[in-house]
């Protein structure tokens, strides 16, 4: 009986992770993880993230200011524009949602939790954060180790596609921008840029959509902010269906600063 309900469980978890936004196991998990966000709501996050310092705790509130965010962003001060980043910290709070792996006492779990413990926006402008508990040690890391960005490389960057690949290729290199290899299934690649649907399903293009509307528009204009740097993307077959890709990014020289 216990093994029948082992395997139970065992398909039952499998199920939920077929619906997750992603799954994450460590810190650059977190940088692909976000694939459902917009541009703007992608540059509303980094400004978020900005804010964490090496010293910081899981308990810790950020506190933003609406208007700095609109100047940062390049926005004039209509009510609009206001408008817009309330809904873009409103989409942060709905589309990001953490799956975790656990194991206590020698079983695992799946932990369902989000990005933010809270995000709380008063009348004055300000927004005060906090990231989740379960979350924050992969925020922190993230930053260390992986998002190292200037705000200002990031916010003049015209594709949410960019954004991701940007972060994957920083995620992947040992130092930021180096050499890097990135692969993946087709439905890995999907995941980290497509996101998934309001029901929770991955978002699935044909592969030939997939290449041209994201993997060439990203290695494009990231071509054009580093040009002394080599995009070669191998397309993974079996037969003639596509099953991944393998892009291999190589620095010529150091890549001209922003």
């Amino acid at each position: 009986m216990a093994t029948v309900q082992h395997g139970k469980m065992d398909k039952a978890m499998d199920g939920l992770l077929s619906r997750q936004n992603y799954l994450v196991t460590q810190a650059n998990d977190l940088a692909r993880s976000f694939g459902n966000l917009t541009t703007f709501e992608h540059k509303v996050l980094d400004y978020c993230f900005s804010f964490v310092k090496a010293e910081d705790t899981s308990e810790h509130t950020y506190t933003a200011h609406m208007l700095d965010i609109i100047h940062h962003l390049g926005l004039n001060t209509s009510g609009k524009n206001y408008q817009r980043v309330g809904e873009a910290f409103r989409a942060l709070n709905t589309k990001t949602a953490i799956y975790l792996r656990t194991y206590k006492n020698g079983k695992k779990g799946i932990v369902m939790t989000s990005l933010f413990d809270y995000i709380e926006v008063i009348e004055d402008g300000k927004i005060e954060f906090q990231f989740s508990k379960k979350v924050a040690p992969y925020v922190f890391e993230l930053k260390q180790n992986f998002y190292s960005f200037k705000l200002s490389e990031l916010s003049g960057v015209r594709s949410k596609y960019t954004l991701t690949l940007l972060k994957l290729w920083n995620a992947n290199s040992i130092g930021k921008l180096k050499k890097a290899t990135i692969k993946g299934s087709l439905e890995e690649w999907e995941s980290w840029f497509l996101g998934s649907d309001d029901d929770g399903k991955p978002r699935k293009w044909s592969a030939g959509r997939f290449k041209q509307r994201v993997l060439a528009v990203s290695m494009e204009e990231l071509g054009e902010r580093y040009p002394k740097t080599i995009f070669y993307l191998t397309t993974e077959k079996t037969g003639r269906k596509v099953t991944g890709y393998t892009l291999d990014i190589t620095p010529v020289e150091t890549a001209v600063p922003l």
